[in-house]
């Protein structure tokens, strides 16, 4: 099956966005200062394939108890 590359690219800025969904979602478990959540959106829409990545592998913030 050979795909064309407007369908590759379509998949692959699909998967960015999926993942810097995660991503948000994700901080939005922790809890941050509103400056440092938006820092750590920023890095996941600024870096797209590695941003949110980072953003769960270093884990900021306390987690949320409630």
């Amino acid at each position: 099956m050979t795909l064309s590359p407007e369908t590759v690219r379509l998949l692959i800025i699909g998967c960015m966005f999926s993942m810097t969904v995660l991503a948000v979602f994700y901080l939005r478990r922790r809890e941050l200062s509103p400056m440092a959540f938006v820092a750590w959106g920023l890095l996941a829409l600024i870096l797209p394939v590695i941003g949110p990545f980072l953003v769960i592998w270093l884990q900021p913030g306390e987690k949320r108890t409630t």
